[in-house]
C-alpha cells in the first residue's frame, strides 16, 4: 500500500468518526431540548466506544441518563457497526466545557488554569457567551506598611485563553 492510500483511509476514518459525533450531537439536543438537562460533550472513540455527558444546573438524575441512553440506542444501528454507549453526568471536579456550566458555578469557588500557565482560585462572578469575570484575593504590602494586606481583584477572561476552570469543593 502506498503512502497516500493511508493518508486517505485514514481521512476518510477520521471524517466517519467526525460526522458520528455530529449526529450523536445533534440526536442527543433534540432530546434534551424540553428538558432542564443541557449536553455537554459527546465523545466516539475509534474503538466504537462513545461517552455522552450531560449536566443540569441542579444535578443530573440517573433515570435522565437512561432514558437519554435509551432514546440513542433506537436511533443508532448495530447492524452498521458495533459500538458501546456511555451516558453520564458532567463529574464534579472535571474541567467546565460549556458557557452554561460556568453559569451554574457563579458564585461559587473555581480554579483557573490559563494557556499562559497562570493558576488561579477565586469566585466566578459572572459569565456570557464569551468570557467570564472571577473575583480572586492577593496579598500586597501598601506603601509604608509593613505587613502585607489582602485586597480583591477581579479578572476577565474569553473562555479561548484557559486550558481549564474547575469547581473548587470546599469540605
Amino acid at each position: 500500500m502506498t503512502r497516500g492510500a493511508l493518508d486517505c483511509s485514514f481521512f476518510v476514518c477520521l471524517h466517519v468518526r467526525m460526522m458520528e459525533k455530529n449526529e450523536i450531537k445533534v440526536m442527543a439536543e433534540e432530546f434534551l431540548k424540553d428538558s432542564p438537562d443541557y449536553l455537554v460533550d459527546v465523545n466516539v472513540s475509534t474503538g466504537g466506544t462513545i461517552t455522552v455527558e450531560i449536566d443540569n444546573d441542579n444535578g443530573v438524575n440517573i433515570d435522565d441518563c437512561v432514558k437519554l441512553s435509551r432514546y440513542l440506542e433506537t436511533k443508532l444501528d448495530r447492524d452498521t457497526e458495533d459500538f458501546e454507549l456511555t451516558v453520564t453526568s458532567a463529574g464534579l471536579t472535571s474541567p467546565f466545557k460549556t458557557p452554561r456550566q460556568y453559569k451554574k458555578y457563579e458564585g461559587k469557588e473555581v480554579e483557573v488554569l490559563t494557556r499562559k500557565g497562570e493558576k488561579l482560585k477565586g469566585t466566578l462572578k459572572s459569565s456570557t457567551g464569551n468570557n467570564f469575570t472571577i473575583e480572586i484575593s492577593r496579598m500586597v504590602k501598601p506603601e509604608g506598611a509593613k505587613r502585607k494586606t489582602a485586597i480583591k481583584e477581579e479578572r476577565t477572561f474569553s473562555y479561548e485563553e484557559i486550558k481549564y476552570t474547575k469547581y473548587q469543593l470546599k469540605f
